[in-house]
């Protein structure tokens, strides 16, 4: 990123190749991800945060569990704290269980994955299909992480921006956060850890069934 005052023209330049060489070091980076990292399995936790309402403060909720994918289009999370709530795509059906409520919702997978953060981490097979749906632009290091921002082409969305952070990997670089703006304010923030790269999965592991006497609903 160009750096907003500069002392001297010699450091001006500097500071310029410095910025381009990180740019391409984190496209790189997630254009490597997406090639060779064709299944991976973690543990997450992810806090989402509302925007401050009437004068109170932004409020924010924790949750934890267990995430796997395997690509070009399966993934499942599993919230395990503080509600369980299982999200399973199996390459043709995006299924949602909430287990206190004994529901589950189905829809179309292919109506729903594009313009999404799973199709960054997850669905799609190389970097072409994700700038068919983002414009990516890779953003300066930080946390230790090589940042990359992806913002929806389509409007239509509440999706506002995707943060995708990678960290390097004696395998590949591997998924170390996720950070997603919509457009009502709300934030949500995924840290990864307990990474594997491409271990074996089990079908079974992207396969899901209503359990008897769940309400399903088909959208």
């Amino acid at each position: 990123m160009m750096l907003s005052s500069l002392r001297t023209l010699a450091l001006a330049g500097l500071a310029a190749w410095g910025a381009c060489a990180a740019h391409a070091d984190a496209l790189d980076s997630l254009e490597t991800f997406v090639k060779t990292v064709r299944s991976g399995r973690a543990a997450f936790t992810q806090t989402v945060t509302a925007p401050p309402r009437d004068g109170q403060a932004a409020r924010s909720k924790t949750s934890s569990g267990s995430f796997a994918f395997q690509r070009p289009s399966r993934f499942r999370f599993d919230y395990a704290k503080p509600f369980e709530q299982t999200i399973v795509a199996d390459g043709q059906t995006l299924w949602l269980y909430d287990v206190d409520l004994n529901q589950v919702t189905a829809r179309k997978q292919a109506e729903v994955l594009g313009s999404t953060p799973a199709a960054l981490v997850a669905a799609a097979p190389d970097l072409a299909a994700l700038r068919a749906d983002f414009t990516l632009k890779a953003a300066p290091d930080a946390d230790g992480l090589q940042w990359v921002e992806a913002t929806p082409k389509s409007k239509d969305g509440q999706l506002a921006l995707v943060r995708v952070g990678l960290k390097p990997g004696d395998k590949a670089p591997e998924l170390a956060a996720l950070e997603i703006a919509d457009s009502f304010g709300q934030r949500s923030v995924l840290r990864f850890s307990q990474v594997e790269v491409n271990p074996a999965l089990p079908a079974a592991t992207f396969q899901f069934q209503p359990p008897a006497g769940a309400d399903v609903l088909r959208q």
